[in-house]
């Protein structure tokens, strides 16, 4: 779950293409007021219908910033309509311009509220609430606070219109009802008792299938007499007889809201006082869904179909969005009793993120700077494993757990047994994605506990260099070295298990498609060309970060012996001058390599090294999708020709001038040092 904070009533994106994610800036607001209904016009995104409390409802214009007021009103003569505090608000699902709004009474638009008209009439129970006990008893009327801040009683709370069958609409009450009318508000059918629901309890949600016409869900909330069992209804005949499906949801977590897939009829969803939960048997049994989702009142949930992501609303004026839910549509029980199984992976959109504040993150602008995350970056797998993959050890201290519960005694294991455990690696679930010629793209590693799992492929080659040991993940471009973006095609990914050593595979292959989505005014004309140039810059990073290592590692090694030779009684001057010439050579190695730390210490102009020009074209390259410039061209080219005189010199130093130098410390029976192999017999 990606956690989002929601503004008096706002609209925003739920991705954006900044790798540090979404910022309040990118949200804005389309009327002031707490949190309540909204409604966006699925033709016109820009037309939003928002409101403040009490049903003062305005008609948002983004294109123009403006908001006109668009509230129903009484007419000539009338009562005051008692609105809701977060009065329901529906687009109907058969004409985008048409309008569902209500109070005591239902009023229909069909001209984006510029006009309503009443189709109902007080759909309520018409109680007098300050005849209503509070407490116990009735209170007076100059009790403290009376009727303030609260909502009117005696209004509509929930409201839906049946997406199968135009004009089939269906309202819930504040005071425990559900009126039915299938001839657009013409005649209404009024259904008062609930199977199993008390009298009179708050309607907190109605959504009409998007399956069947006939069929109806139902939520009830009844906390306001201490009351939290959860109460959730379905009605397969328009509201005529209820069944409840609130299956084995806890007995303590009132029903919030609900909402049903709009591919699977029995997947559904239940956002209650302590959680979320969904059904793929059609509410017979229910799974709590975390996903790092904390124990919050679920008030509201929508799908967005477009994605299949699931958005919560929570009662702390936030909201999550739960990205591609599509797995669970498979999560039923034939498939949770296999050993494992890897879903269908969703096209994978590939772009190159943006650092529109010049770092990773927050960059410099500190904790008081707000931003949402982002879905992570590229293609997400989702897999299931039935059981935990198990050490030797682990399944040991299980086996003993159980003897202690049944208090039998320990068998204590064999020595063998012991060091067996100790030298066994950890099990791994490896994720291997290969392209559409089956050559490997890239592995990576997964979690191996129980239960279903994500993770994230960022559509890149390995990076050609390893992860800088306590390196900065903060640097602008990335958290660490990354290798090159894969171009657009489709690709296979695959899992398998690392145990004991051995590997095996696991569930049956996914193939998936990545799209690129460059928003490049020059993009490259040939891709794989620009790959070809990337992967080839990715071989001389590799091989010239190798060779700065290892002309380190053989400094380190000299200067060892120079120390050894010291205290060596055999050893002569020309010993030391042998190793000194060595240890020159792999200085100016150095600085051909990695750049001169004499001037550059002393803040001077100094020549480009390899490294250099060979990180210039990485940093230019990786995070684009235009072609090479001519100045990364010709980066490479200086940079292979230096490169190949550098290791043809490295080579003979290390190969044949440190080999020798080790000999000969050996024979003059200088103190070991690292890479020398000791000599010694028994005489």
């Amino acid at each position: 779950m990606r956690p989002r904070r929601a503004c008096s009533r706002g609209k925003g994106p739920a991705r954006s293409r900044r790798q540090n994610g979404i910022p309040n800036s990118e949200w804005f607001v389309t009327q002031g007021g707490d949190g309540f209904f909204s409604a966006v016009d699925p033709v016109d995104p820009n037309i939003a219908y928002a409101e403040a409390q009490h049903g003062v409802l305005v008609r948002y214009d983004r294109k123009s910033g403006e908001r006109l007021y668009i509230q129903p009103q009484e007419g000539k003569g009338e009562a005051g309509l008692r609105w809701n505090w977060d009065s329901p608000i529906v687009i109907s699902p058969h004409a985008h311009t048409r309008l569902y709004f209500a109070a005591n009474k239902l009023f229909r638009s069909d001209d984006r509220g510029s006009s309503w008209k009443a189709i109902s009439g007080d759909l309520t129970r018409q109680i007098d609430r300050n005849k209503l006990k509070v407490m116990g008893r009735v209170w007076s009327i100059d009790s403290v606070a009376k009727n303030a801040s609260t909502s009117f009683y005696g209004n509509i709370v929930s409201l839906s219109e049946s997406p199968k069958q135009e004009n089939l609409l269906y309202v819930g009450t504040d005071d425990g009802l559900v009126q039915v009318s299938e001839d657009a508000g013409g005649a209404w059918r009024k259904i008062e008792t609930f199977p199993g629901v008390p009298e009179m309890t708050y309607v907190s949600s109605l959504k009409a299938s998007q399956h069947d016409a006939a069929t109806v869900y139902a939520a009830f909330d009844n906390h306001k007499n201490g009351d939290f069992k959860p109460y959730l209804l379905k009605s397969a005949d328009r509201g005529k007889t209820w069944t409840s499906i609130a299956g084995d949801l806890p007995a303590r977590g009132t029903v919030n809201s609900f909402a049903e897939d709009h591919v699977d009829p029995n997947l559904l969803f239940a956002g209650t006082e302590f959680g979320l939960y969904f059904t793929t048997d059609g509410g017979k049994t229910w799974i709590r869904l975390k996903g790092g989702l904390p124990t919050i009142p679920v008030k509201d949930m929508v799908v967005q179909k477009g994605e299949n992501d699931l958005v919560l609303a929570s009662f702390g004026r936030g909201f999550f969005v739960l990205d591609d839910y599509s797995p669970l549509r498979m999560a039923k029980a034939d498939a949770l009793a296999k050993d494992a199984v890897l879903f269908p992976v969703k096209k994978a959109i590939a772009y190159m993120e943006e650092f529109p504040i010049g770092e990773r993150n927050k960059g410099f602008l500190g904790e008081t700077y707000y931003l949402a995350p982002n879905p992570p970056f590229g293609a997400t797998f989702t897999y299931y494993l039935k059981d935990s993959l198990k050490t030797k050890k682990k399944q040991r201290q299980e086996a003993e757990k159980k003897l202690v519960k049944d208090k039998q005694d320990i068998p204590y294991p064999t020595w063998d047994q012991v060091r067996a455990e100790e030298a066994e690696e950890d099990p791994t679930v490896l994720v291997t994605v290969t392209d559409a010629q089956g050559n490997v793209v890239r592995k990576l590693t997964a979690p191996t506990a129980s239960g279903i799992h994500r993770l994230s492929w960022d559509l890149r080659f390995p990076a050609p260099t390893p992860p800088e040991e306590g390196g900065d993940d903060d640097e602008e471009g990335g958290g660490g070295p990354t290798g090159p973006i894969v171009v657009p095609g489709t690709y296979t990914v695959a899992l398998s298990t690392r145990v004991d050593g051995k590997e095996s595979p696991l569930a049956e292959p996914q193939t998936f498609t990545v799209e690129s989505v460059s928003m490049a005014s020059v993009p490259a004309a040939d891709r794989p060309a620009l790959l070809a140039f990337q992967q080839k810059t990715a071989r001389l990073q590799r091989a010239v970060a190798g060779a700065s290592e290892l002309v380190g590692e053989a400094k380190s090694e000299v200067t060892a012996i120079k120390k050894a030779l010291l205290a060596t009684p055999k050893s002569t001057g020309a010993l030391a001058d042998q190793a000194s010439a060595i240890e020159a050579t792999l200085r100016e190695l150095a600085v051909r390599l990695d750049g001169d730390r004499v001037l550059a210490g002393r803040n001077e102009p100094t020549p480009p090294s390899i490294s250099g020009r060979v990180g210039g074209i990485v940093e230019t390259q990786w995070t684009t999708s235009s072609a090479p410039t001519q100045t990364s061209l010709d980066a490479y080219r200086i940079a292979g020709e230096e490169f190949t005189e550098v290791l043809a010199k490295l080579k003979q130093t290390v190969e044949h001038d440190l080999v020798d130098l080790r000999a000969k410390a050996e024979s003059a029976g200088a103190p070991w040092t690292p890479g020398r192999v000791p000599v010694w017999t028994m005489e």
